[in-house]
């Protein structure tokens, strides 16, 4: 520890910066806040605090409850108690849980129980492996268990190889109850294997207790639809995607207005991609948050019922940041988690009427106020095609415009998520400013919160206008006298690490750098060793063995192996071992051709890391590595 500790302060030195500026060290050390709800009596906000332990490698979580009119969080042991089990049915009877069920053969052992010492899996379709984990046969189920006899359980989902939660990223707002407690409603995609894999095709499902039976809610629907949630009148909400096999579609609210019939509340704003909601508590309005213009701000919109009605839409906050969780509401105020490029998330107070915003919990307040933090800009910049595109930049701690700074452009992945005001610990724009690099972000094609047309014209042209609006931005930052036009840097991770790939063959030595982290190198080993097939049928056009399909023909055409000839700048790759969304291959690949190109460059590899890089070691190494990597090759 002693010798990692030592490379870390030799790092710090090595970028010269101040103390009184964000470190990686410091980053890893912030408090992760997460929103949990209300208390009964509403009198307390109750949220979790996840730190992080460098040194042990893992992170305690503490969970507090907050006085809403003032005073110091109190550390609290069971949250049960202090809001409520929303698993127990509201008559009390049952408990609803998810458990994994064995239900399908995959080992060897499962085929041949006198060979327990083999280690063979057997696959007889796709979605063999899915984002982190190989398919094992088992699948979350969800069980009903009588409260006064646990003994007496039902398995909702017996022998079907579906999943409840959703994998990977679905949680237990994936199976909730009716306000009458007589019956379940659960998220699950009905399909197996191949089928599964070209599809997006959630639905909502209905269990009655007192038949047994099950009933699909959202059958008439083809693409997603997830996160039930009631009313306090017992109307039922959630969102929802149209188009099967898209799983960046225009995202909205629906309703249920009796009989199997449900209206869309935010169809009819081109503007709105819904990213999470809730009912208010008069059951007359949902609160919801959604990009708009590089933020992440809250909107309120009416529940009209089954009357004609359009339903009104009103944005409650306006600002630089990102609302990014609804905790709860209490009277005319809500509760929110919000960060912005210098902030990790706090939980703050919001005034439904009027839009103020005060902040409730100050776990990282200690740092931040030590700390001299950047300062961000909104540019509108010209694209190519005559179109205006949101630019943020992000200027380093005590900016001079005097002096001349390295830059970097910044390369979002998604493809289609939006730039907004988040806060990351790994692609932290603050961190980098904070090391004397100013920032470029642009909200290229491809980002929800310009309309659904700018958002979806990245789709099966991912070597086309999007290339363009990132060289535009950098092209425009870089006239300013404050830009060292000789020091710039490209970086970015999934499309974000793609885009790195691409830009590297035709950026014209603009840049001195790439890095690029889980990136898509190949797109026909892509094609064939990814998990989610839907996705690539969509932004492709279909596979590349279809000679026939123009459309499919021109993506596969315009991937980055098809330049490599054009390489000409140092670059540093980077890939997990565990990420099956873009399996490590592609950085194989990459870093292979860089090296036979003779060109300078580092391949750093994280076996037990999937898309993200989650164990805080893990996470210092990518940090120290990428500032090194950077200071070698923008001196």
């Amino acid at each position: 520890m002693k010798k990692i500790l030592l490379a870390g302060s030799l790092f710090i030195a090595s970028v010269a910066m101040a103390q009184n500026r964000m470190t990686p060290e410091l980053l890893w050390k912030l408090g992760r806040v997460s929103g949990i709800g209300l208390s009964k009596d509403k009198q307390y906000v109750i949220y979790s605090v996840s730190t992080p332990n460098v040194e042990e490698n893992k992170s305690r979580r503490q969970v507090f409850a907050l006085p809403v009119n003032g005073g110091s969080p109190i550390a609290i042991s069971n949250v049960d108690s202090a809001i409520g089990n929303t698993k127990v049915s509201p008559d009390g009877k049952y408990i609803i849980s998810s458990e994994e069920v064995k239900v399908v053969n995959v080992f060897g052992k499962d085929f041949y129980p006198e060979l327990q010492k083999s280690n063979v899996q057997i696959y007889s379709s796709l979605n063999f492996r899915h984002w982190d984990e190989w398919e094992d046969g088992k699948f979350g189920h969800v069980f009903l268990t009588e409260q006064a006899n646990p003994s007496v359980r039902k398995d909702l989902m017996a022998d079907e190889p579906y999943d409840c939660p959703q994998k990977p990223f679905g949680g237990d707002e994936d199976y909730i109850w009716t306000p009458d407690g007589k019956k379940v409603i659960y998220v699950t995609k009905k399909k197996y294997g191949t089928d599964y894999a070209v599809s997006t095709n959630t639905d909502l499902y209905e269990y009655d207790i007192a038949s047994g039976t099950t009933k699909n809610l959202t059958e008439k629907n083809k693409g997603y639809d997830v996160n039930p949630a009631f009313s306090n009148t017992g109307v039922l909400a959630w969102m929802q995607m149209k188009r099967d096999g898209y799983e960046a579609d225009k995202q909205d609210i629906v309703a249920m207005t009796g009989l199997g019939n449900w209206v869309n509340l935010t169809g009819h704003r081109d503007d709105i991609h819904v990213e999470g909601f809730r009912w208010s508590d008069d059951g007359k309005h949902i609160y919801f948050w959604a990009p708009t213009n590089g933020t992440m701000n809250l909107f309120e919109v009416d529940y009209v019922g089954a009357t004609k009605k359009m339903p009104v839409i009103r944005q409650i906050s306006k600002g630089d940041y990102d609302i990014n969780n609804i905790i709860g509401q209490s009277g005319n105020t809500l509760y929110v988690t919000r960060t912005d490029y210098n902030h990790a998330a706090e939980v703050y107070s919001i005034n439904i009427t009027t839009g103020e915003m005060k902040p409730i919990s100050h776990v990282n307040d200690n740092i931040y106020n030590s700390l001299d933090l950047s300062r961000t800009e909104r540019r509108w910049v010209t694209t190519t095609d005559n179109k205006k595109m949101l630019v943020w930049v992000v200027y380093p701690p005590n900016f001079d415009a005097n002096k001349k700074y390295r830059t970097l452009l910044l390369c979002q992945g998604g493809p289609q998520s939006p730039v907004t005001q988040s806060y990351s610990f790994r692609w932290n724009p603050q961190l980098m400013a904070a090391n004397d690099y100013i920032v470029v972000y642009p909200a290229r094609r491809g980002m929800p919160g310009f309309g659904t047309k700018w958002n979806e014209q990245i789709s099966k042209d991912w070597g086309g206008q999007v290339l363009k609006d990132y060289l535009s931005a950098i092209d425009a930052i870089a006239k300013e006298p404050f830009v060292d036009k000789g020091r710039i840097g490209c970086v970015g991770a999934s499309f974000g690490g793609y885009s790195v790939f691409a830009l590297a063959a035709i950026h014209n030595n603009r840049f001195k750098t790439f890095i690029s982290h889980d990136g898509i190198f190949d797109f026909r080993s892509m094609y064939g060793s990814t998990e989610e097939m839907f996705f690539e049928n969509w932004e492709k056009g279909g596979p590349y063995w279809d000679k026939k399909n123009a459309v499919a023909q021109k993506s596969f055409a315009a991937s980055p192996s098809n330049f490599v000839e054009k390489w000409n700048t140092p670059i540093l790759i980077i890939n997990g071992g565990k990420d099956y969304r873009v399996p490590e291959e592609q950085a194989f690949q990459a870093f292979t051709a860089a090296q036979l190109r003779g060109i300078k460059s580092k391949f750093l590899y994280l076996p037990e890391e999937n898309h993200w890089v989650l164990s805080a070691q893990n996470a210092q190494v990518w940090q120290r590595e990428f500032y090194k990597w950077l200071d070698e090759t923008l001196k």
